[in-house]
C-alpha cells in the first residue's frame, strides 16, 4: 500500500472516553480555515451565503471550498485544491493521510470486509486487509461510533485509521463494489453468451450504477476494466488465464502491474465478451486471432485498442494495445527528437522517393514514429497509403489497408496494388520477407518514398538484415536513404526526483565510445504518490540515426564489415542510442540506469 503519512501536530488524538462524536459541516470547516489564515473572512461568507446545487448539498465540505480554487494565503504559490484541504484535515485531527492507489489494493479483500450499504451509509473504505489489522479511510475523521459495530465482525483484526480525499472515497467505493458484485454475479449466475452479428462501430462504456442494479453483470466488468484502464494511462491490458483463476494487468509505463483476479468463468467470459466486441470468432479458441475496438475515454476522446488472442494452456489469453489518439498531435520535440537527428529525419522524409527505416524491438515507439511523421507529410496535395498488419490507428487523411492472410493480401501484394493507386508516400508496416522488400526498392526506384519497419538493435545492423533478406547490395545503395533506430525510456517524476553525484563508470559506460564529460549533477526516481512510488511518469524516446552519406555506401558490399560502418557513421556524426540517452540523462529527463537498461551494447 502507497501512503504518505503527513508530519502530525502537536494534538494527541483524544482518548475512547473523551471522543466527541461529529460530522464536519460547512461552518466549522470555514470557521477553522479563517482562523489558521487559509482564508479570509468575506471568503468565508460568500461560501456560506451561496445557493447550493443538488449536487453541492451531497457533498463533503472540502470539495465545496476546493471547487472555489482560492489562494492559500499560507501558501501563495498554490492553491486550496482538495488534497492540501485533505492533508489540514489530516493535521487538524491527527491522522494519518494517505492518497489512494487503486492499483495496489486487492479489490476483492476489501469489499468483503463491509457490506456497500454500510460503507456508503458512514462513508468509509477499506483499503488493505492483513491477518491483524484493516486499513481504512474516511474523510470524517471525527466519526467513531462505525468502529465498535465494524469490530465485531472483523475476527480479532484491530482498526487502522487514515483520511483520504473525500472525492476519491466515494468514486472507488463505487468502483470497488461494482466490480465486486458482478464478478460474484457473474460466477454465481451461470454465464452464456450468444453469438451476435450486429456489430457496433463504437462501443459506449456505461456509467457506473448502484451495484445493486440488475446490470449485465460481465459487461459492467468491461466497461470497468476499459475505464480502468484509460483512467491508469496503460498503453496494453493484459487478461490471462491460469489453472485456476484469472489476472488482469496493466502495462503502464512499460512496466506491467498487477490489477485484479477474476474466477476462472468469469476471466473466460471477459475474454468471450471482448472477442465479440472485437469482431472475432468467438467459438474459436484454438488459433491465434486478431481484432480491433474503438470506444471512447471518459474526457471523451475516441481511442482504438488492438485485441490480440493467444490459446495458452489453460484458456485463451487476451493482450489489448491501446493507442492513444494524442501522440499524433505531438511535435517530435515532445516524442524526444529533437536538435540535429530532428533536422536529418525531416531532410530524409522530405526526399521524393527512396526508402526510410525505423528498427526496434516490439514497444520501442516505432508506430508511433511512423505515424507521426505520417502525419506532418500528410497534405492535401499528396496520396499517403499505408499497408499495415494490423491497422493500429485509424488516421482520416492516410489510405490504410490491412494485410489479410486468409484471402492473399499480404505486405508484398499490398505495397503491389497500392502502386497502382497513384501514390505519392507509402508506408510498409514491416519488412519481413524478400519479396516485400523487393516490392518496397521497385517502388521506391519507381518515384515514391517508402516509409517502413525493421526488427534490428541499432541503426546499422538494418545494412545487414537487409542483406540476410537478400536484397543485393548496390539496391541498398540505390534506394535507402537513412535508418533510425530508437526505444523508448521512462522519463524522470517532476515531483519527486532528486539530484544525486554522477556515477562515472557508468557514465563511461553510456558514452562509449565518446568519452564524453560527464554533467556537474544528474537526478535519481526518489517515489512519490504520483509515480506509484516508482520514480518514473511517462516515457520518451532516444534515437540512432544514420544517413547512408556517399561514404557508408562505399562500403556496403556482399561482405559488409558492419563495424566499419559503425566506426564511420559515428565519425559523421551519428550519435549511438546510449549516447542519446545520455543526452536526456544530462537534461534531467531520465537515469543513467534507465538508459543502459533497454540500450544495446556499445563496442569501442
Amino acid at each position: 500500500m502507497n501512503s504518505v503519512a503527513t508530519p502530525l501536530t502537536s494534538e494527541q488524538p483524544e482518548t475512547d472516553e473523551l471522543r466527541e462524536e461529529r460530522r464536519l459541516d460547512l461552518p466549522a470547516v470555514l470557521d477553522d480555515l479563517v482562523k489558521e489564515g487559509f482564508i479570509g473572512q468575506r471568503q468565508a461568507e460568500d461560501i456560506l451565503i451561496a445557493p447550493r446545487t443538488k449536487k453541492e448539498l451531497n457533498q463533503h465540505p472540502l470539495e465545496i471550498v476546493a471547487a472555489r480554487e482560492y489562494d492559500n494565503r499560507n501558501d501563495p504559490d498554490h492553491v486550496l485544491d482538495l488534497e492540501t484541504l485533505t492533508q489540514w484535515l489530516c493535521h487538524k485531527s491527527g491522522n494519518e493521510y494517505l492518497r489512494i492507489d487503486p492499483l495496489t489494493i486487492n479489490v476483492n479483500a476489501v469489499t468483503e470486509v463491509m457490506s456497500y450499504g454500510f460503507a456508503q451509509r458512514h462513508n468509509i473504505l477499506a483499503l488493505a486487509v492483513t491477518e491483524e489489522e484493516v486499513l481504512i479511510t474516511s474523510a470524517q475523521p471525527y466519526l467513531y461510533q462505525w468502529e465498535s459495530m465494524l469490530t465485531q465482525t472483523l475476527r480479532g483484526r484491530s482498526i487502522k485509521r487514515v483520511v483520504s480525499n473525500p472525492a476519491d472515497i466515494t468514486k472507488y467505493m463505487l468502483e470497488f463494489y461494482v466490480m465486486a458484485r458482478s464478478v460474484a454475479k457473474a460466477e454465481s449466475e451461470g454465464l452464456e453468451f450468444s453469438p451476435i452479428t450486429n456489430f457496433e462501430q463504437m462501443l459506449e462504456l456505461g456509467e457506473l450504477t448502484s451495484p445493486e442494479a440488475n446490470d449485465a453483470h460481465v459487461v459492467s466488468i468491461v466497461d470497468w476494466l476499459l475505464n480502468y484502464a484509460f483512467e491508469q494511462r496503460a498503453s496494453d491490458i493484459h487478461i490471462e488465464p491460469r489453472r485456476d483463476k484469472g489476472l488482469i494487468r496493466f502495462r503502464i509505463d512499460g512496466i506491467l502491474h498487477h490489477v485484479y483476479e477474476l474466477p476462472s468463468a468469469v476471466n473466460a467470459a471477459v475474454t468471450s465478451r471482448l472477442k465479440i466486441l472485437g469482431r472475432m470468432d468467438v467459438a474459436e479458441k484454438r488459433r491465434p486471432q486478431d481484432g480491433r475496438v474503438k470506444t471512447v475515454s471518459p474526457d471523451g476522446q475516441e481511442i482504438e485498442l488492438r485485441l490480440s488472442t493467444l490459446p495458452t494452456a489453460f484458456g485463451e489469453k487476451m493482450v489489448m494495445r491501446i493507442f492513444d489518439p494524442d501522440v499524433l498531435l505531438r511535435s517530435f520535440q515532445q516524442l524526444g527528437l529533437g536538435g540535429q537527428e530532428y533536422q536529418r529525419w525531416q531532410e530524409m522524409t522530405s526526399s521524393p522517393n527512396g526508402i526510410v527505416l525505423v528498427t526496434g524491438p516490439t514497444g520501442s515507439g516505432k508506430t508511433t514514429t511512423l505515424y507521426s511523421t505520417l502525419k506532418q507529410l500528410s497534405t492535401d496535395e499528396v496520396n499517403v497509403c499505408t499497408i499495415e498488419d494490423p491497422i493500429e490507428m485509424v488516421e482520416p487523411s492516410f489510405n490504410q489497408m490491412q494485410v489479410q492472410h486468409n484471402i492473399e493480401v499480404s505486405f508484398s501484394s499490398g505495397v503491389r496494388a497500392l502502386l497502382r493507386q497513384d501514390p505519392d508516400i507509402i508506408m510498409i508496416g514491416e519488412i519481413r520477407d524478400m519479396e516485400t522488400a523487393e516490392m518496397a526498392i521497385q517502388a521506391a526506384l519507381t518515384g515514391h518514398l517508402v516509409i517502413s519497419t525493421l526488427h534490428t538493435n541499432d541503426a546499422p545492423t538494418a545494412i545487414t538484415r537487409m542483406l540476410d533478406l537478400g536484397v543485393p547490395y548496390y539496391m541498398i545503395k540505390a534506394t535507402v536513404l537513412g535508418i533510425m533506430a530508437q526505444r523508448l525510456v521512462r522519463t524522470l517524476c517532476p515531483h519527486c526526483k532528486v539530484e544525486e553525484p554522477v556515477d562515472l563508470e557508468a557514465w563511461q559506460m553510456l558514452t562509449r565510445p565518446f568519452k564524453a564529460k560527464p554533467p556537474k549533477q544528474v537526478y535519481a526516481p526518489a517515489g512519490c504518490l504520483e509515480c506509484r512510488d516508482t520514480g518514473y511518469l511517462g516515457r520518451m524516446g532516444i534515437y540512432e540515426l544514420l544517413p547512408l552519406s556517399a561514404r557508408i555506401q562505399s562500403f556496403i558490399t556482399t561482405a559488409t564489415d558492419l563495424d566499419v560502418v559503425r566506426r564511420t557513421a559515428i565519425k559523421e556524426g551519428m550519435r549511438t542510442l546510449r549516447l542519446s540517452g545520455a543526452q536526456k540523462v544530462g537534461a534531467g529527463h531520465t537515469t543513467i540506469a534507465e538508459v543502459l537498461r533497454v540500450t544495446p551494447i556499445v563496442h569501442d
